[in-house]
């Protein structure tokens, strides 16, 4: 059993040795290549954090910050390799990632969900991009995977900041949909090989996430002065709805394509009605389930 803390550190948990962990050893690695860490946030993810942490398999480093799961997360990533660091009490998203960021020790760092795998034509992209040990940060688009089939025939949407030189980063600022702030002026370039990102697995699933980032988005709407209300929160649902399912060709995925813009058009609903009706939850700090 994982240890548990509040506020601290605690790690690396038992790296495990190269010929004790599954993953590949890569203990005669290029020294005069740059290193790369790949860094992920969990809470609870047993189900899915060994496929995450193989994906990454390449890494010179591999570090896992929980939020203070109680399953087997935390033990999964030991055995898969990673560096392990609990820090229970959650203050959001972005200052998860600066915890991540004191232990990073590579040139460059990629910031991966437990919910997403590289694949082996991105590891190629990202090494290639790396090997000349460029200034810069760099955005992936998703593919999509919801209910067990892939959106592919959707186009690809927001891109995410994921791949970074890792000294360019000074802090990251949000709850949710965090941004890195950087110590001189990056404007992040686009890597062409998509991340999967399986977001959707069962409706259950959905519906819980859905609860969470109605409250986060709620919180992080009013901080900003804006006001809810069903109207408002139709207009948005509506609007998403019509970019995701009919401009991102959602129509085109089948029954999932139909769930999965459903879902993001109710989230986008039901912030703005929670930003009316739930007002105690407004200057509630939130926490991540």
């Amino acid at each position: 059993m994982v240890p548990q803390t509040t506020g601290q550190n605690v790690g690396p948990l038992g790296r495990l040795t190269c010929m004790e962990r599954p993953l590949s050893c890569q203990s005669h690695k290029d020294q005069t290549r740059p290193t790369i860490c790949v860094g992920v946030l969990t809470l609870n993810e047993a189900h899915r954090i060994e496929r995450c942490l193989r994906s990454a398999a390449f890494a010179d480093q591999l570090i896992v910050v929980d939020s203070g799961s109680t399953d087997d997360t935390c033990s999964i990533a030991q055995r898969c390799g990673a560096e392990v660091y609990i820090y229970s009490q959650w203050e959001g998203f972005a200052t998860q990632r600066n915890r991540l960021l004191t232990h990073v020790k590579t040139d460059y760092i990629f910031f991966l969900d437990a919910d997403e795998v590289i694949t082996p034509e991105l590891e190629e992209e990202i090494l290639s991009v790396i090997s000349n040990r460029p200034e810069g940060a760099w955005r992936v688009s998703w593919e999509e995977i919801a209910f067990g089939h892939p959106l592919r025939r959707m186009s690809a949407g927001r891109s995410v900041t994921r791949l970074f030189k890792t000294d360019l980063i000074d802090r990251f600022e949000g709850v949710v949909h965090e941004g890195a702030i950087f110590r001189q002026t990056i404007k992040p370039q686009k890597l062409q090989a998509r991340l999967p990102h399986y977001s959707r697995e069962t409706v259950y699933d959905s519906l819980n996430k859905l609860a969470q980032y109605v409250q986060l988005g709620a919180q992080k709407r009013h901080a900003q002065g804006k006001k809810g209300g069903l109207i408002r929160g139709s207009l948005s649902a509506l609007g998403n709805f019509i970019r995701l399912y009919f401009i991102r060709r959602g129509f085109l995925c089948g029954a999932e394509g139909f769930l999965f813009c459903y879902l993001i058009a109710q989230e986008c609903f039901f912030r703005y009605a929670a930003m009316k009706y739930d007002q105690t939850i407004l200057d509630t700090p939130a926490k991540r389930k």
